[in-house]
This record gives C-alpha cells, sequence and structure tokens, in this order.
C-alpha cells in the first residue's frame, strides 16, 4: 500500500514539487507539468509525453537532454488536462513544432488531441503518436485499439532522438510510429496498487493467482493462473510476444531488438535480474540479437505487484537512435555534454487566468450560461451515486464522482467568469477546462471537448443564437467522435449525443421556437439513451466485460441526456 503522504489530494502536487527539488539541473516546473530546465537547439521539434500521474519513472523522469522536452502530469491515473497539455508545449516549444506521445487511452487522446488543435489555430505545427505495444489489450486486427504500457519507453526514446538530431517534424513522426508498430509487451500483476488515503486496493488478484495481460490501472487481462517460477513466467511472457512478429522481420535469427523488463512498483529489482537471465536464455537461443536490454522501472503503477516484458525490433535507424546518449532524472545512457540552464523568462507561459474582452450581448449570454452549469452541478449532485452503480456493471463504478467533480468545477469556473464580465465563449472554454481537469478519465475529457466546441462556436463577440446554439452543439458531436472514434452503436454518450444534436438542428431549422427545440431534443436524447441497455460495448473500459452489459443503459449516454433535461427551464426562461 501508498504509506508516505499528507492530504491525499495534495499527494501529486506535493510529489511534483519534490522531484523538481531533487532534480532542478534537469527539469524545471510549469503550469501542468515539467519541462527541460537545459536549453535545447532553436528550430528542433520538441517532444512532449505524458498522461496520469502515478507511473514514474514515465512521465516526468523520461524529461532531460537526449529525451523528452516536457511531460504533461495529470492527477494519478486520470489524464491531464487539454490546458496542461497547452501550457507544457507552449514552454517546451523551440519553434519546429510539437510532437506529444502518450499511451492509448480514451481520455489522453481527447485532451492531447484538443490541445493539438489548440496549437495549430495558433500556428504552431503539431502532431501525435500514441503507443500501442500492449498485445493483451486487442487483437492485431485491431492494433489500433491497444493501450500503451512500457513500450512508451521505446517510442519516447527514439522520437527525442531523432528530434535532438534534427529531423524535421514529419521524420519526427516517420520514426515514432516505426518504433511504434516494432514494440510489443504482455503484462502479469500478483495484485493491485493502492491509491493515496484509500483503504484498500483498486483491485485484487486472487491469493495464489497471476492476472495475464492486466492493464496498469487494472484494466481485465486475458486469463489467471497459478503463481509461477520465474523461469516458468519468462517463458510465459516470452512465448506470448514471440506469436507477433512485427511486418519488416523477415526471421528471427539474426535478427536485433531491445528487451525491456519492468516492474510495475513492488517487484524487487533482484527478481527482476532472476527473471531476466532467462528471458536471456530463451531469445538467445532463438537466434536473437539484444541491443543495450533494460531491467528495473521504467513504467510502473504506484504499488502494483507485477511485472511486463517488452521486445522492440530494431532495425538500423531506430538502432542508432536507440543507443543515443541521454541524460534524463530516470534514465540515463551515455554521455552528453551538459546544455547551458534555460532563462524562465524567455519560457511561453500562457496567462490561463486572462479574461479578454467581451460584447455586451455575450456578457448577457455568460450569465444563462453558467445558470445552464449550476443546473448541471444540481442535476449530478442528486444522481451522482446511481451513474456510479450504472457504471460499476461493466465499468469501474466512477462515472457519476468524475462527473460530480467536473461539474462542481464547472460552476465554480463559470461562476467566477461572470463575477469578471467574462463572454459566453471566455465562460464555457474556462469551464471546459475545469471539468476535464478536476473529472479527469474519458468522461472528464469528453465533457471537456463538449463544452470547449461551444466554446469555440459562440466566441466572445456576437450574440448567440438559436442557430449559433445548435452549430455549437454539432460541433461538440463532431469533436467528441473525431477524438473519442465512438460510433452510434457503440454504447457510449454519442449513442444520445447524436440524436440530441440531429434533433435540435433540425428543429431550429424548422423555425421552431428554442425552447420547443430543444425539449424535442431532450425527448429524442432520452429515448436514445435507455435504448443502449440493448447494446454491447464496443469502446472503452467496459468493452471486455460487454456481456455484463445487457440490459444496464450506458451511464455516459444517461448523464448526458439527464443534463440536458436539467437545462431545459434555463432555455425556457431564456
Amino acid at each position: 500500500m501508498t504509506r508516505l503522504y499528507n492530504d491525499p489530494v495534495n499527494f501529486v502536487d506535493e510529489a511534483t514539487e519534490g522531484f523538481v527539488a531533487a532534480h532542478a539541473q534537469r527539469v524545471c516546473q510549469v503550469p501542468g507539468g515539467v519541462i527541460r530546465s537545459t536549453r535545447s537547439k532553436p528550430g528542433t521539434v520538441a517532444v512532449v509525453i505524458g498522461g496520469g500521474s502515478g507511473h514514474y519513472p514515465a512521465f516526468a523522469g523520461l524529461v532531460g537532454q537526449g529525451l523528452a522536452h516536457g511531460a504533461v502530469m495529470g492527477n494519478l491515473f486520470a489524464s491531464p488536462s487539454a490546458q496542461q497539455v497547452y501550457n507544457v508545449c507552449k514552454a517546451a516549444n523551440n519553434g519546429a513544432g510539437v510532437l506529444l506521445s502518450f499511451g492509448n487511452y480514451a481520455g489522453d487522446v481527447l485532451h492531447f488531441g484538443q490541445a493539438r488543435e489548440r496549437l495549430i489555430r495558433e500556428g504552431i505545427p503539431c502532431e501525435i503518436v500514441a503507443v500501442i505495444d500492449d498485445v493483451s489489450s486487442a487483437d492485431q486486427e485491431e492494433i489500433h485499439k491497444r493501450r500503451g504500457i512500457a513500450g512508451d519507453l521505446t517510442v519516447f526514446k527514439i522520437a527525442a532522438a531523432a528530434a535532438e538530431a534534427g529531423y524535421s517534424l514529419e521524420e519526427v513522426v516517420r520514426v515514432s510510429r516505426a518504433a511504434n508498430f516494432r514494440t510489443r509487451s504482455m503484462g502479469v500483476a500478483f495484485d493491485g496498487c493502492t491509491l493515496p488515503g484509500a483503504k484498500d486496493a483498486l483491485f485484487h488478484v486472487p491469493a495464489g493467482k497471476m492476472a495475464v495481460g492486466l492493464g496498469i490501472h487494472g484494466e481485465p487481462g486475458i486469463s489467471e493462473q497459478d503463481v509461477p517460477t520465474a523461469d516458468a513466467l519468462a517463458e510465459l511472457l516470452v512465448a506470448h510476444l514471440m506469436e507477433e512478429i512485427p511486418d519488416g522481420i523477415d526471421s528471427v535469427k539474426g535478427a536485433r531488438a531491445s528487451v525491456l523488463l519492468n516492474g510495475l512498483g513492488s517487484i524487487k529489482y533482484e527478481e527482476l535480474f532472476v527473471v531476466y537471465r532467462r528471458v536471456n536464455q530463451l531469445l538467445t537461443e532463438a537466434g536473437l540479437e539484444i541491443v543495450e536490454p533494460e531491467v528495473g522501472e521504467l513504467v510502473t503503477s504506484l504499488d502494483m505487484a507485477g511485472a511486463s516484458l517488452t521486445l522492440f525490433w530494431l532495425d538500423e535507424e531506430l538502432e542508432r537512435l536507440w543507443k543515443a546518449p541521454a541524460d534524463a532524472p530516470a534514465y540515463r545512457k551515455g554521455s552528453l555534454e551538459a546544455a547551458p540552464p534555460i532563462d524562465a523568462s524567455e519560457l511561453d507561459i500562457p496567462d490561463a487566468d486572462a479574461i479578454p474582452p467581451a460584447s455586451e450581448e455575450s456578457i448577457a449570454a455568460a450569465r444563462c450560461l453558467y445558470q445552464a452549469l449550476s443546473a448541471t452541478r444540481k442535476l449530478i449532485d442528486q444522481k451522482a451515486e446511481e451513474l456510479g452503480r450504472l457504471d460499476a456493471i461493466a465499468g469501474d463504478g466512477d462515472h457519476g464522482i468524475g462527473m460530480q467533480r467536473g461539474a462542481v468545477a464547472a460552476e465554480l469556473a463559470a461562476e467566477d467568469a461572470v463575477s469578471r464580465n467574462a463572454g459566453a465563449g471566455t465562460l464555457l472554454r474556462l469551464a471546459a477546462e475545469a471539468w476535464a481537469d478536476r473529472a479527469g478519465g474519458t468522461s472528464g475529457a469528453i465533457w471537456g471537448v463538449m463544452l470547449n466546441a461551444l466554446s469555440v462556436t459562440l466566441g466572445d463577440e456576437d450574440e448567440p443564437t438559436p442557430e449559433r446554439y445548435a452549430l455549437g452543439i454539432t460541433k461538440a458531436r463532431e469533436d467528441v467522435m473525431t477524438f473519442g472514434k465512438a460510433r452510434l452503436g457503440d454504447k457510449t454518450l454519442v449513442d444520445a449525443l447524436v440524436p440530441f444534436s440531429e434533433t435540435l438542428e433540425r428543429a431550429v431549422a424548422a423555425g421552431d421556437d428554442f425552447s420547443q427545440a430543444w425539449r424535442k431534443a431532450v425527448d429524442a436524447s432520452a429515448s436514445a439513451a435507455q435504448a443502449t441497455a440493448d447494446m454491447k460495448p464496443k469502446m472503452g473500459r467496459a468493452r471486455p466485460l460487454a456481456e455484463k452489459s445487457l440490459g444496464t443503459p450506458d451511464p455516459g449516454a444517461i448523464s448526458l441526456s439527464l443534463i440536458v433535461g436539467a437545462i431545459q427551464p434555463v432555455v425556457d426562461r431564456r
């Protein structure tokens, strides 16, 4: 269990403060995470990595010369917000664009994707490579759905070495993707991890058993079996990874690869070395030439008892970049001439608290939007327990509390924005950032995307008309489907959002009074949300437990339909 903490709410902030104090010669803190405290070559690509905290040395420990230029740090096991990503990217930018890389989790995809769009709008080229190394999380035919685990390190290292060598953004993306598709990992766990202040672990594995393929947040694996000997574990992991040789490898015999044996938190280094002894034997016997392997804690999960094995299949270019020197707090190889320190006054750190000028019509609309967010918060307060119960049937049960945290944060942000005469667009932007940042997870990211889409559409100048509101909700629908990849029938919030958006759009176009149009859309959304009970989930953490969710509507669809219904009185008054 996690034993050393003060107030659990401040755990990540205090850990970050201590980390930066211990490694000030390599990193400095900026809003949202950390960047190199040393100067990078102007006109080079910046590699920004990140995800939830709790996985050290990922992500902050991998920032430094030859490795990442910055790391975005969300709350424990929660995606960082788009604002956090944006802040770190602005501070780390060297003038040649930014590559964002992270494990392929829905919340991260949404938030990093939002930040990318914002950077591009400001003229900063930005691309994304989401790591997909975990072979247990999806079949090879759906490799794009796989999650990122310890293979994060290989992709981050290749991207950063390429940037350090002066590659263009296009070329950094190319080699990063090559590394991504040549990396395969598989993990096992003997027991779960405990969040600071929690009375019990997030999950448990039965005594004497081992979960095969379990994810680093407790996502379902593929089987349970008796705890093996160290040699038997090595044989199991190697056998699984050798079943899937990446394209471009003609023969295992004579192929070159790096090997990463990763401890997830409470497995000791000596235990890992015992396992690696057999891993090395098996791969050598198969004719593989091992290049600069790594054994130790690379991507952890607080105090989880478990380990993972990664094979990174090399070609000449990837091997050269893998061997390139690096000097980060938690990862060093070769030797580098120390770069001079940066001057903090040179950093481009956005003032997220600034309120731009707005028209009187937009300021008036912002007050109505604050009332809508207040109604949302009151509704979620009443329904949080029910939403959590729905989510627990096939998910992790945190939808209610996550929505509650997000709604409270959004209402507070909106209240502050109204007190400072913010326009509609600014109020929604601040509410989006607060919701996503406080709620965390996929639902936090999705609501951040939706509110941000409305923000961009409404702006701070024009008076929002019914047509403009309908257009904003259409953009919200499009952005959620673009970033989250969900479609109708996947049993997600999208199944309630699409009928709501389409009905509102049609009714407004037909000339209906906005209150009447909203009511029609609410009815369509409510019916569609209830209909998700007959669907099997095709995305997210509920997907591996699809059968269990039959007969139960999707909590995300239900919460959306309830919220738009709760807003009806505000629309009527408008």
